[in-house]
């Protein structure tokens, strides 16, 4: 089994609260910005969908929390799609502490292909669905410095 999409961040000290733990809505950016390097993986940018007049929205997020991240550390965060259906798509994203190769979280996000005019949903395109099914194996992205 191939690894999947990983991307490497480091916790900074404004996204932890007064728990000294990162705070839990600063998963959901975590998420984002993972996802949106898994599509720049993909398609080479998040703009190549808008040039075909396609976006995709968020209609379901769940995190599951196992263990505290704190400042500084390094996450990898690893990305893969988990279902496709006929207009839209699960990824499935989990976020591993790197030094201790411990699980902070694991989200399941559903989005759904729409027109980027009319915000209407609408079928994936063959060959997005064909990336999407691939995902990104073996890339890693460090933006942890």
């Amino acid at each position: 089994m191939s690894t999947p999409f990983q991307l490497l961040l480091r916790v900074r000290y404004g996204e932890c609260d007064a728990q000294q733990v990162v705070f839990n809505a600063r998963y959901g950016d975590y998420i984002d910005v993972a996802a949106t390097e898994f599509y720049r993986a993909l398609f080479g940018s998040y703009q190549y969908l808008l040039d075909r007049g396609l976006d995709s929205q968020v209609v379901r997020m769940t995190t599951d929390w196992s263990s505290p991240a704190r400042f500084d550390d390094v996450l990898v965060i690893q990305v893969q799609t988990l279902r496709l259906g006929t207009t839209s798509y699960s990824l499935l994203v989990e976020i591993i502490q790197q030094a201790e190769q411990r699980l902070v979280a694991r989200s399941e996000v559903t989005y759904v292909m729409v027109d980027a005019q009319t915000f209407g949903k609408t079928a994936i395109p063959a060959d997005l669905r064909a990336q999407l099914e691939r995902g990104a194996p073996g890339v890693l992205i460090n933006q942890a410095g």
